[in-house]
């Protein structure tokens, strides 16, 4: 099962490049972070045509997040446990079933937190107590699963091309690296180090100031993995080569394949 993940920042402005993506590489199952869209206006019907199942947790204009599927999607639950008054668009669960065994979705947008000394930096982290807390819940079932998506967070300084210019970022604090790691020591597994150990791996070139030709890149798009799913670890890419399409998203889809 090839399982993927990819902020494609708008489905309207990325509707056709998110196509080309799913027809060159058919991900079994994709996880899709910003959509920006409402449920009601998503374009389902031209992912449909495709072969796949298609859920959504919108939101307009903002956030959202959708799992694609060549198989039915089963016990679909938006939105993250922990605080009902929480209004954004960022969670999306799901079971896609195999004629061998089952494997639990999680697809996250998790929070930014920029700046740092606004608000949004305790909700950033608040999220992701909330995270954590659901992850413990669903390690309890032993069924695999994979917890994908845009994490917003730079695990460790070789994560980016150039650590010091993150320093005073939400992406990059010692209290966002730190909420990381314990959902890591929780028994999950990062299934890019798993594979690539090396630095220079990255999911995310701003913009501005010329980052993706100079290749002056980020890792924020993780997959990780439970225990039950890291033993079917077989692969695991980066499409790096989105960003240099037209019109790209500031991300890249990264995708492992398990043996399930």
């Amino acid at each position: 099962m090839k399982i993927a993940t990819w902020n494609i920042n708008g489905v309207k402005a990325r509707l056709e490049t998110t196509r080309t993506w799913l027809k060159e590489t058919s991900p079994d199952v994709a996880c899709l972070q910003e959509i920006k869209s409402i449920d009601e206006n998503f374009p389902r019907e031209a992912f449909e045509e495709l072969g796949y199942h298609v859920e959504t947790h919108g939101q307009k204009g903002f956030n959202g997040v959708a799992i694609f599927s060549k198989s039915p999607l089963e016990d679909v639950a938006a939105r993250l446990p922990g605080d009902d008054e929480d209004e954004q668009a960022r969670y999306l669960e799901a079971t896609v079933s195999t004629e061998t065994g089952a494997v639990r979705i999680a697809c996250l947008y998790l929070p930014n937190g920029n700046p740092i000394d606004t608000p949004k930096f305790p909700y950033k982290l608040a999220w992701m107590k909330r995270l954590e807390a659901r992850v413990q819940e669903l390690l309890k079932d032993e069924m695999p699963l994979v917890v994908a998506g845009d994490y917003n967070v730079i695990p460790m300084p070789e994560d980016a091309k150039n650590p010091k210019a993150w320093t005073g970022d939400a992406l990059f604090q010692p209290e966002s690296r730190t909420a990381l790691r314990r959902l890591v020591n929780l028994g999950m597994t990062d299934a890019v180090r798993a594979t690539d150990p090396e630095p220079g791996t990255y999911t995310f070139w701003d913009y501005q100031a010329g980052a993706w030709p100079k290749n002056n890149g980020i890792r924020i798009d993780h997959l990780l993995l439970s225990p039950q799913a890291a033993d079917r670890l077989s692969a695991c890419g980066i499409d790096k080569e989105t960003r240099g399409w037209e019109k790209p998203s500031d991300h890249v889809p990264v995708w492992i394949e398990l043996n399930v």
